[in-house]
């Protein structure tokens, strides 16, 4: 049974630094592509950084150049950096797994401006 727990987010200024770790149980984890989602209040749940088994990332326009997805297999945990956040940047985080797919219970990120 794979579960997920974020942590890592909380309160910065804009133009601040966070890093989120997304830590998996379970030995399917370094098979499967995981992604970083967001959900602001009021908006729909966002796609924000995925990446493969073999390390290929792809993220979405909005945090291109601004955040870091990584993940370390041998630790089954997968991370986030985000460089330069804004205030748009604000909402919960949450890791998911695609195969079997697992939401974490999310983090928030609040970015004051």
């Amino acid at each position: 049974q794979v579960q997920l727990v974020e942590s890592g987010g909380g309160l910065v200024q804009a133009g601040g630094s966070l890093r989120l770790s997304c830590a998996a149980s379970g030995s399917i984890f370094s098979s499967t592509i995981m992604r970083w989602y967001r959900q602001a209040p009021g908006n729909q749940r966002e796609a924000v950084a995925a990446i493969t088994s073999t390390g290929s990332t792809d993220y979405a326009d909005s945090v291109k150049g601004r955040f870091t997805i990584s993940r370390d297999n041998a630790k089954n945990t997968m991370y986030l950096q985000m460089n330069s956040l804004k205030p748009e940047d604000t909402g919960v985080y949450y890791c998911n797994s695609f195969q079997p797919s697992r939401w974490g219970q999310g983090t928030q990120v609040t970015v004051s401006s």
